[in-house]
C-alpha cells in the first residue's frame, strides 16, 4: 500500500488509540478539561474519546473519509485549550513532564494539516 493511501489509516489509528485511552485511563484526561466547560470533566473525557473513535471509523471508510478528515481537523483545533491547560498546570513539574506538556502545543499544527491534507486529496493523502 503506497504511503499516501496509508495516511488516512495511520491517522485513524492514532485517533482510535487516543479515543480508547480516554476510556481506559480517564483520570489523566479529566485533569486537562478546562474548568470553563460546563458539567463534569469525566463527561467531557468520555465525549471526546467517543468523538475520536467516531473520527477514526470515518477516516477508515473511503466513503466518509473526506468529511471525517475535515471534522478531525476541527476537532484538533477544538481540543487545543485542553493542551494549553495541561501546559499551564504542569509548568512546575519535573523537566521531562513539563517538556511533554509543552510539546503537545505545537503538535496540534501538523495534526490539523495532516487531516486537511487527507480531506483535500479526497482521502488519498
Amino acid at each position: 500500500m503506497p504511503r499516501s493511501s496509508r495516511s488516512p489509516l495511520l491517522l485513524a489509528g492514532l485517533l482510535a488509540t487516543a479515543g480508547a485511552a480516554h476510556f481506559a485511563a480517564p483520570r489523566q484526561f479529566d485533569a486537562i478539561v478546562p474548568k470553563a466547560l460546563p458539567g463534569e470533566p469525566r463527561t467531557w473525557t468520555y465525549a471526546s474519546g467517543a468523538v475520536e473513535l467516531a473520527l477514526a471509523a470515518g477516516l477508515a471508510v473511503p466513503k466518509t473519509r473526506q468529511t471525517a478528515a475535515l471534522a478531525a481537523a476541527a476537532f484538533f483545533v477544538g481540543v487545543f485549550p485542553a493542551n494549553v491547560k495541561m501546559a499551564v498546570d504542569w509548568r512546575h513539574r519535573p523537566a521531562p513532564q513539563k517538556a511533554a506538556a509543552l510539546g503537545r502545543l505545537p503538535l496540534q499544527v501538523p495534526l490539523v494539516l495532516w487531516a486537511r491534507s487527507i480531506a483535500k486529496n479526497g482521502g488519498r493523502a
